[in-house]
């Protein structure tokens, strides 16, 4: 094989960080290459100079043995280089034939063909076995189907080389497994596929050679087939990283958390959740297992005020909550990390030292006579930054800035400082690299050790399985069955999330 992608001596600094420090990669024709590395190790920086969203500051690119500069994405999808992005680049209102022809040169100018451009990507769809309707409205498309627009996109420009940037983070395991396929297809037909991702299970699956990144710099470049995922992590973070969660057996107490025949409606007003009851107790971790839309959303939005509640009962140390307001219920002890630290968690174009307040700013000390104590919030901000590790230039950097991981943990610090007596955490580590995981892990260990009590919700049965002290299956709104860790097996949850199988237990 011979190199299509050569990046040499790659710097990118932005205000406080040094983002890409001396890179060199190089990448083959016809293979699928990962990019590995932390949260904030410098591998979209890297791709995003490549498809010419950043300029970089020193360095030269060559394609196929020639200097290029790209300063524009238009000059990238010229040179045959399609990207995307972790947070798709589509309109909603537009059909998936509109989308993919928005922003292209037309033969007949100001003539658009979108008859013969459906029929094109028909042909495309059907040559990579990606199965989309040129007519449907993107709104109508589930995440997947989203993610494939985005791929035809790419290929209907002519892209011979194609980045992925975090492509599995949105998708459910068998959409996944769809991806992999049309990825090993586009490599058959002679496609240079460039993967990015922290995911070391499916670097190993899906890639032919693997180049991890750490702190902006390149590490090392491995052929997959001769490396390990205990190697990679190791690369990845610069320490050995345990994959199994470390804790004693729970030490349970009284009930924190009862939940009580509690039904809710979808944004559909299609019942979600359908008479549900559970118990939770002080000192343990109840994980909440099922695939994405099976209720998970709705039965913790009716527990936390953020949806009524249509029939049942909560009560929270005793005392009943059902459909009280968020406020009320963090007064009371309630922390909540929610599934989507952008939109639910994070105010993005706030600074850290805000968002660590944000339910507290009202109360003494960072409040006095209706008016901000900045001086105490900047104090207690940096306590936290230093106490959870968050990793920023400044305090005051607005949030989005901050990398994935190190936005999570905001979240954490701010929820779990609180000490709250019952911490709701709807999958904690999606999006994140395995140290951030690793991390986030053992605090929530640490939280229940303390008393706390802890509803963890994940699609990850590894996650649940490492974490659970007890677990229960959620299936179109209904719980399946509830038992002890040692007693659950991958096959009977499997069975149970698909909804084959069910175990009559209480709750």
């Amino acid at each position: 094989m011979s190199a299509i992608v050569k990046m040499v001596n790659i710097v990118k600094r932005f205000p406080g960080v040094l983002a890409n420090d001396q890179i060199n990669l190089q990448i083959e024709t016809g293979e699928i290459h990962a990019l590995l590395g932390e949260n904030g190790a410098g591998k979209t920086t890297l791709m995003n100079i490549l498809y010419g969203l950043h300029s970089a500051d020193a360095g030269q690119i060559y394609l196929k043995g020639r200097e290029v500069k790209i300063n524009s994405p238009r000059k990238a999808i010229d040179q045959g280089i399609g990207m995307v992005h972790q947070h798709f680049m589509l309109i909603p209102a537009l059909t998936v034939a509109e989308n993919i022809v928005l922003g292209t040169r037309v033969e007949r100018e100001p003539f658009l063909d979108l008859p013969g451009a459906a029929k094109k990507i028909r042909a495309l769809s059907q040559q990579y076995g990606l199965d989309l309707d040129p007519v449907a409205k993107v709104w109508h498309l589930s995440v997947g189907q989203q993610q494939r627009v985005e791929i035809v996109k790419a290929l209907y420009r002519g892209a011979d080389i194609l980045i992925l940037d975090e492509p599995t983070a949105v998708l459910t395991p068998q959409e996944t497994d769809e991806l992999f396929a049309v990825l090993r297809r586009l490599k058959d037909e002679g496609h240079t596929v460039i993967f990015i991702s922290h995911k070391l299970n499916e670097v190993m699956q899906i890639s032919d050679r693997v180049t991890v990144l750490r702190q902006g710099r390149v590490i090392k470049t491995l052929n997959t087939p001769e490396t390990d995922k205990t190697e990679l992590a190791r690369l990845m973070v610069g320490r050995e990283i345990s994959f199994v969660v470390d804790k004693t057996p729970a030490q349970t107490r009284q009930a924190v958390l009862e939940v009580k025949g509690l039904s809710a409606r979808d944004n559909r007003q299609l019942e979600a959740i359908k008479s549900i009851s559970l118990t939770l107790k002080a000192g343990e971790i109840l994980g909440l297992a099922g695939v994405d839309g099976n209720g998970q959303s709705e039965l913790i939005e009716s527990i936390t005020g953020l949806r009524k509640a249509s029939s049942g009962q909560v009560f929270l140390q005793g005392k009943p909550i059902t459909n009280q307001p968020p406020r009320f219920l963090f007064e009371m002890g309630l922390g909540f990390i929610p599934e989507d630290r952008n939109r639910q968690g994070l105010v993005r174009d706030m600074p850290i030292t805000e968002n660590l307040v944000l339910q507290r700013f009202y109360r003494p000390p960072f409040a006095r006579f209706g008016f901000l104590n900045y001086r105490a919030i900047r104090e207690y901000a940096a306590e936290l930054i230093k106490k959870y590790d968050i990793r920023t230039p400044s305090p005051m950097v607005p949030a989005r800035n901050l990398s994935g991981g190190n936005q999570q943990k905001v979240v954490l610090a701010r929820e779990m400082d609180r000490q709250p007596s019952l911490l709701i955490a709807m999958h904690p580590t999606r999006g994140l690299d395995v140290g951030a995981a690793e991390y986030v892990h053992k605090r929530i260990v640490e939280e229940r050790d303390r008393g706390c009590a802890i509803l963890l919700v994940s699609t990850e049965l590894e996650e649940i399985l490492a974490l659970s002290d007890r677990i229960a299956v959620l299936y179109e709104g209904q719980i399946m069955g509830l038992l002890d860790r040692n007693q659950a097996s991958i096959e009977d949850l499997g069975l149970m999330m698909a909804g084959s199988k069910r175990l009559e237990t209480g709750s």
